[in-house]
């Protein structure tokens, strides 16, 4: 077995945050949010530009993350077979590609052809960048380079709203020209990248018994579920139904709903950029039940709260719970995943949020026909009480 690649006492001597192999992994991660945080500001414009319906503008986010639901424990069975590079290369050329056309779309249909394979080419990458920081760090600097991670996912979920609703103000397509930067990102991956591959020899049949074995047990299980359920309300509650509340009871623009909806993002980034030092006073475990808790309460509130302005203080609360319950759930996987079976661990919990962010719209809409705009959000708190619950009786 392959040790960790980062372990001279040089390397160690310097902040995690300038290691050159976390920096490019940065770069991946940012890549890896991009499909659906920058082009939400722009639902509202796409569904009248476009003659579609509210909750037709979903599939947006469907036709995008469902190839994942399926290609992303392959891939990262082939990431653990034949070398994360392999595997992460080819994704970043085809997520760049494929996104970069949709730019040119004008029929909605079209436009969903071209977001399912900009959705094959991303799904491996939300699962590689973890496993990479999985691979080459260990212990503190670990749960650092997670943290670390997790805070530029959140500026970029940040910082996308907002440049993606500036970007739909002079014309809704215009988001999707961010997708086009992946391809550099790749050339810099297959050039500067030092990464450690796993060194099992074992066959195929060998390899699969032993990672589902190691996958099968209740704190893993247990650990994905928490995960398809952070999607679900963050892809059906937020996401998807945020923007339509703050146009139809605020009167928002796209560039404030992508204002407003970066603030979250903002807190996330900050919470998570601190979680080593976190880590020290609160057990990740409690710190991942805590987080459900926030949840819930945030989205219990945003439906009751009239003045714009004050919609920030859920968002901040939405934003700590965000910033403790990402980086938490990867670095526990982690802990628990050996190296030969880091990917396959990493790529199952890719696949099951995948499946949370393309139920979450659906499940999101059929509450909205149910019972209006503020049912999405209620039926969200619901779910994280119901996983908290699920945390406390089986996370010891």
């Amino acid at each position: 077995m392959q040790t960790h690649f980062n372990i001279n006492n040089k390397e160690n001597s310097i902040p995690v945050y300038r290691d050159k192999n976390l920096q490019i992994i940065f770069l991946i991660t940012l890549i890896a949010v991009m499909g659906v945080a920058s082009i939400t500001p722009a639902f509202p414009r796409i569904a009248r530009e476009l003659g579609i319906s509210k909750q037709s503008v979903g599939l947006l986010i469907i036709f995008f993350t469902l190839p994942a639901v399926v290609l992303t424990p392959v891939l990262g069975v082939m990431a653990d077979r034949y070398g994360r590079k392999n595997v992460l290369i080819p994704s970043l050329i085809l997520f760049g590609i494929a996104g970069g056309l949709c730019t040119m779309a004008r029929k909605f249909e079209v436009l969903l052809f071209l977001r399912f394979f900009q959705g094959v080419g991303a799904a491996s990458l939300g699962s590689i960048n973890v496993t990479l920081i999985g691979d080459i760090f260990s212990s503190k600097r670990r749960t650092e380079a997670m943290g670390y991670n997790s805070s530029v996912l959140s500026v970029a979920t940040a910082s996308y709203p907002f440049l993606g609703g500036l970007l739909a103000s002079a014309g809704w397509y215009y988001p999707f020209i961010l997708p086009v930067f992946a391809v550099p990102v790749a050339i810099i991956v297959l050039l500067k990248l030092k990464n450690p591959e796993p060194g099992g020899k074992q066959n195929l049949k060998q390899y699969l018994v032993a990672a589902l074995k190691a996958i099968k047990t209740r704190q893993v299980l247990t650990y994905f579920f928490a995960s398809f359920g952070t999607f679900i309300i963050l892809y059906g509650s937020y996401l998807t139904y945020f923007p339509f509340l703050l146009e139809n009871l605020h009167d928002a623009s796209p560039f404030l709903i992508g204002l407003m909806m970066s603030s979250m993002s903002v807190v996330t980034a900050i919470t998570s950029s601190q979680l080593g030092k976190i880590s020290r006073l609160f057990d990740k475990k409690n710190l991942l039940k805590i987080s459900f808790i926030l949840y819930s309460l945030s989205l219990v509130t945003i439906p009751l709260i009239s003045d714009i302005w004050m919609l920030l203080v859920p968002l901040i609360i939405f934003g700590l719970a965000h910033g403790i319950n990402i980086p938490c759930i990867q670095i526990l996987l982690a802990e628990i995943a050996p190296i030969e079976y880091r990917a396959a661990f990493m790529s199952v919990n890719g696949m099951v949020l995948r499946l949370g962010q393309t139920l979450g719209p659906i499940l999101a809409g059929a509450v909205f026909i149910l019972g209006g705009l503020s049912y999405p959000f209620y039926a969200g708190a619901v779910i994280c009480i119901i996983i908290f619950s699920l945390l406390v009786v089986l996370i010891k």
